[in-house]
């Protein structure tokens, strides 16, 4: 064993007080919290008045919530000075706001801990709160607001932006209905291959002036870097985006467009399903038993499901869904397409034979002819440019889905939005460079 790369033992520098100005003097271990006693580093009894050196007068003592070792509350219990002036006769405490914030009951590090732990660990506030030992409400406002001046305030955070994700997300479901905002993500990552989709912004409501205001706010430099928008089904987005951003190209990605497909092949079910047996399906009819293997792409499928979707369209009275699932099939196919060119080529020739050529007696076909025919530009551009696929912004939905779950809901927006942001925002590299 090499000796030489090991230091005598240092409570101080062990504890990370070093960089707060404060040294350890002393400690108290208990099963339930640790105490370290410390003071100033380098007392400065000098007045800031007059500038003549002023005497001690008394000795008070300050507690605060520091980084835990081990998950046992760390308190920093320090022995703080104050001096009067022998000259003006001021009264002075020895400066700690290397230590902590005004008015804050955390210390620095601990405060750098938790955020940390909120942004990276993916913690509740109420383990970061246990971890510190303190009162929920003091560890939820203390975070927050770092996270709001340290990372959320950055005004670098919207540069570099070129593809840009907007979809709605239900932030709170209430008796009255449901509360929506729009949520707007950076997919530039994922379309360079450098990392993963980034949120940048939440907003009340979900409408065409929500986001045409958001992007007008941005600036003209900042719109015109914009060169891919991808979007869901909503025109309202699409409208925004076209009068922002007429330089962008819009892209109406795959996840949705199969939605579409998907959807229609239900509704097309649920109708041979109520004609043919007056109710709704039930677990022993087949169409009903049938429903989840039906959205099942063929390629994917086993040969028990396939043998089953057989069975199913060898019935005449099925003819109508099984033309709706023809069509679905042929959609997914035209995604999965290794080469671009070719998935670009069957998905136009499906959308201008179904936007044309739908026999009666199918009015779910006839309305997603209608919707794609409409968006069909948009449906194309996605092949010319992979990877501006507005499924990354599905994945941060499911991930605030999952944000919701461990806070046992939100009530507050503001609370929220800030919370997503940490969550979602991109900020892991910022807190831990080398990760």
């Amino acid at each position: 064993m090499h000796h030489s790369i090991y230091t005598p033992a240092n409570l101080t520098t062990f504890t990370n007080l070093d960089g707060l100005g404060l040294t350890a003097i002393g400690q108290r271990l208990t099963p339930k919290k640790a105490e370290i006693l410390c003071q100033v580093t380098n007392p400065d009894p000098w007045c800031q008045t007059c500038g003549t050196p002023g005497n001690p007068r008394d000795t008070v003592t300050r507690r605060l919530a520091h980084e835990p070792f081990g998950w046992r509350p760390t308190v920093l219990v320090i022995k703080h000075r104050r001096y009067r002036c022998n000259h003006c006769q001021r009264v002075w405490r020895e400066d700690l706001s290397q230590a902590v914030a005004p008015r804050q009951k955390i210390s620095r590090t601990g405060l750098r801990w938790a955020l940390a732990g909120l942004v990276t660990q993916h913690l509740s506030v109420s383990r970061i709160a246990e971890g510190l030992g303190v009162t929920w409400n003091t560890a939820n406002e203390a975070v927050l607001a770092e996270g709001q001046r340290l990372l959320i305030d950055d005004p670098t955070r919207f540069n570099g932006v070129k593809v840009l994700g907007v979809d709605e997300h239900v932030w709170r479901n209430t008796k009255s209905g449901d509360k929506y905002v729009t949520v707007i993500v950076d997919l530039t990552p994922v379309k360079a291959g450098t990392g993963t989709a980034r949120l940048l912004d939440m907003i009340p409501g979900r409408s065409k002036a929500v986001f045409k205001t958001w992007l007008a706010e941005r600036g003209e430099a900042w719109k015109n870097n914009v060169e891919v928008v991808a979007m869901d089904g909503f025109t309202g987005f699409k409208s925004a985006a076209a009068e922002e951003l007429p330089q962008a190209v819009e892209v109406l990605d795959p996840f949705h467009v199969v939605k579409l497909g998907s959807e229609a092949l239900d509704q097309a079910r649920q109708r041979v399903q109520r004609e043919q047996y007056g109710r709704r399906g039930r677990k022993d009819d087949p169409l009903y038993k049938c429903r989840r293997t039906l959205t099942t792409g063929l390629s994917l499928a086993t040969e028990k499901q396939k043998q089953r979707v057989e069975d199913l369209f060898n019935v005449a009275k099925h003819e109508p869904v099984q033309l709706v699932w023809s069509v679905y099939q042929r959609m997914v196919d035209a995604y999965r397409q290794k080469k671009p060119e070719i998935g670009k080529w069957a998905m136009e020739q499906l959308i201008n034979e179904i936007g044309t050529k739908v026999p009666k007696g199918l009015p779910e076909l006839k309305k997603l002819g209608g919707t794609l025919r409409r968006r069909k530009p948009d449906i194309l551009a996605y092949f010319d440019h992979i990877g501006s696929s507005n499924g990354p912004t599905e994945a941060l939905n499911g991930r605030l889905e999952h944000l919701r779950g461990i806070a046992l809901g939100f009530t507050n927006l503001t609370h929220y939005i800030a919370r997503s942001l940490l969550e979602t925002g991109g900020f892991r590299s910022r807190l831990h460079p080398e990760s």
